[in-house]
């Protein structure tokens, strides 16, 4: 699970330094402003929502149940899509970021890659997830 938690992190500066590096280029995004608009609402829906989500997750009944009961199996699951949750909408808003320059992909950016510290899966916190509270 480390792996995908890294990947996501990495995948997204390297976005940016393919951007910075003027590799691919800024801004160029459609003029077309509805789309924009929609593309921005659709991102702020998703990002405001995913976050409590993921921080959530291990903390809804029938999930918790399902780590204690299956444990390594369950762990790597749910663990793998609660990482998704955050990280997927990180790299595309690091895209959007840097296809339309609008410092609002970028502030979702920077909150969901703080997010991600949260749910770090270190051995600890793993072990103390799959045991029954």
């Amino acid at each position: 699970m480390k792996g995908i938690f890294y990947s996501h992190i990495a995948v997204a500066l390297l976005l940016a330094l393919l951007f910075e590096t003027d590799v691919f280029e800024c801004g160029n995004f459609t003029e077309d402003a509805n789309a924009r608009f929609v593309t921005l609402s659709l991102m702020e829906l998703a990002t405001i929502g995913l976050i409590p989500s993921a921080l959530y997750l291990f903390k809804i009944k029938k999930i918790h149940n399902d780590l204690v009961e299956l444990q390594p199996e369950a762990l790597l699951k749910w663990g793998v899509i609660r990482l998704d949750m955050l990280g997927l909408p990180l790299v595309l808003n690091t895209l959007l970021y840097y296809m339309t320059m609008s410092p609002a992909y970028g502030y979702m950016a920077i909150v969901l890659l703080l997010c991600l510290l949260f749910v770090y899966p270190g051995k600890t916190r793993c072990e103390a997830e799959i045991s029954d509270m």
